[in-house]
């Protein structure tokens, strides 16, 4: 069909003719965005640099890095950041634990963007017996609370990176199904669909060509706001010990680890604390952005 007479490809794919570039450049317009944009560069560059930035070995036990009283030392002098309660470089732990906080939080979350809007755009597309199956099944999950459920499914599995990623994407898919759903409802009554259908267009055509571009600008925003979401739920199961399991380090097993020194060492909650915060924050400041820049009924609004 021709782009000028399909009532919606002018507003809703600016962003996607502009390209990456546009996006970016948008973005490092809004401080908040590219104050979000540096820190999660920054927390990828250590994720990837790990071995390289962290000071000691993150698994070493020293009576070195122990007070005369068996106690973890304070940050300074060799220890940066100080040590934990078995004498370990807390830096080192939590480089690595920034390594294994992203893996998880990136791959649950792409996991679950792609199964909630799998689902979204199949139900939305065939309606019908297909639509009621699937968005049965998605309320059944949304009406299980998200911790509760992972914390069961969690506790079945043998906890990995890999299975945390696992739990967490099969409890984050469902608010991006429906949101997905909605959408392509709404796609599919607009002329250019029906058009395309009329001609004789296979739904393999229709989904990729014609209804993925307008849904693109939904599933890149709801996918960045998504990870800062599976950060924290990753950092609460490993806080409450069946997430990550030890010695392999996660910002939210560290908490857990060293919580019963908080009143004589609280650099050790702290640091992790503010690690999981920037990070959760980071993410939901640039996909409060992307969501202004591709949504084209907010733009002028900032």
């Amino acid at each position: 069909m021709n782009a000028a007479l399909d009532p919606v490809v002018g507003p809703a794919t600016r962003p996607r003719r502009s390209g990456a570039r546009e996006v970016l450049r948008q973005l490092m317009r809004r401080p908040r965005a590219a104050f979000g944009m540096v820190i999660i560069a920054a927390m990828f560059l250590a994720a990837l640099f790990a071995p390289w930035l962290m000071p000691a070995d993150p698994f070493e036990q020293s009576f070195d890095g122990l007070d005369l009283m068996g106690g973890p030392l304070p940050p300074g002098g060799v220890y940066v950041l100080g040590t934990d309660l078995l004498g370990r470089d807390l830096a080192s732990r939590l480089i690595l634990g920034t390594r294994t906080s992203l893996i998880i939080g990136v791959l649950a979350n792409g996991i679950a963007v792609l199964l909630g809007a799998g689902v979204g755009i199949t139900a939305g597309y065939f309606g019908g017996w297909t639509a009621t199956i699937l968005m049965r099944f998605t309320d059944l999950m949304m009406a299980f609370p998200a911790l509760l459920l992972a914390i069961v499914l969690a506790a079945i599995f043998q906890p990995s990176l890999l299975i945390v990623a696992l739990v967490i994407a099969m409890v984050n898919w469902v608010q991006m199904s429906r949101v997905i759903y909605t959408e392509t409802r709404s796609l599919t009554e607009r002329e250019f669909i029906q058009v395309q259908r009329s001609i004789g267009s296979g739904p393999i055509r229709i989904l990729f060509r014609h209804l993925l571009p307008h849904l693109l600008p939904s599933i890149i925003v709801f996918g960045t706001l998504g990870i800062s979401t599976t950060v924290l739920l990753e950092a609460t199961l490993s806080y409450l010990g069946v997430g990550v399991q030890p010695p392999m380090p996660s910002w939210g097993n560290i908490i857990f680890e060293n919580q019963t020194y908080f009143s004589t060492a609280p650099w050790l909650v702290f640091f992790p604390g503010l690690l999981i915060v920037l990070l959760a924050l980071a993410f939901n400041l640039v996909g409060d952005a992307l969501r202004d820049i591709l949504d084209p009924t907010l733009q002028g609004r900032h």
